[in-house]
């Protein structure tokens, strides 16, 4: 094999192998974050919560005719 074939290999691996461990610095930045999360991810996370008062009675009106507390 010739030795300029070899060189564009070797060159062809690190270029590999730097996008690889500039990848995994990114993960690892990314795992270290500390506090609560964004209430975006913590509403997909969270299964729905029903109201069982909401699904039993129906809205309150008033005598005139309007909802009461909305």
């Amino acid at each position: 094999m010739d030795l300029s074939k070899v060189l564009e290999q070797l060159r062809k691996e690190l270029e590999h192998l730097d996008v690889a461990i500039l990848t995994l610095e990114r993960l690892q930045e990314k795992s270290n974050r500390r506090g609560r999360p964004p209430k975006v991810l913590s509403a997909l996370r969270a299964p729905a919560k029903l109201n069982p008062r909401a699904a039993i009675s129906p809205p309150q009106v008033s005598r005139r005719g309007s909802r009461i507390g909305g």
